[in-house]
């Protein structure tokens, strides 16, 4: 998976003040979680640009100055009137430690279902994954290339290398819908079908 970097400044004080002040600094309050103490600190709001405002997923390697962490992000939280972030939970990830994410799901081929007129339809946008952080997807491909008219998609089909998949056998990660048109159109052939075998009688 790849990686984004986000430069940061430790900090101390921790309390309603201090981080009020941070705030109205233009900076975000942050805090890594998963080591043997929590890291706090604060960065730029514009430093997390490509990682929040995304559809895609990536670890982070928080820039201390003294040290580096790479973690994930864990939680955030918006202000609910201007938007704007309010604090980031992150997660620190250990190189023996298998870690939970979602991550996108990338449709690739062509159906043939679709191909013939009917309609794609992504049940799953993301999957739940379970893996070392060295073998994270950046993300999930599911080849919908043998997908009829009417047929599904089950996660047991999409590959996994080197990563479970957290979902039950009978999750839906797309499927192929009939088309109005292609509905239409099957049952005006079937009803010219019937006339061209009475006609016959």
């Amino acid at each position: 998976m790849k990686s984004i970097s986000i430069k940061g400044q430790e900090r101390e004080s921790v309390g309603k003040v201090a981080t009020k002040a941070a705030r109205n600094a233009g900076l975000v309050p942050c805090v890594v979680y998963g080591g043997e103490q929590p890291v706090h600190f604060t960065a730029e709001e514009k430093a997390f640009k490509s990682l929040v405002y995304t559809p895609n997923v990536h670890t982070v390697a928080v820039d201390l100055g003294e040290k580096t962490i790479d973690c994930i992000l864990q939680d955030i939280q918006f202000d609910p009137v201007s938007d704007k972030i309010l604090h980031i939970d992150f997660y620190q990830l250990q190189a023996d430690k298998e870690i939970t994410m979602e991550v996108p799901v990338k449709v690739v081929g062509n159906s043939k279902g679709v191909m013939a007129g009917g309609v794609l339809r992504l049940n799953q946008r993301k999957l739940k994954v379970r893996a070392l952080p060295a073998n994270l997807p950046d993300f999930v491909e599911a080849d919908i290339t043998d997908l009829e008219m009417g047929n599904k998609l089950y996660v047991t089909k999409v590959p996994t290398n080197n990563f479970k998949l957290l979902h039950p056998d009978n999750t839906v990660v797309a499927q192929v819908r009939i088309s109005r048109a292609a509905m239409k159109a099957a049952q005006e052939a079937a009803k010219a079908e019937k006339g061209g075998a009475k006609k016959k009688k």
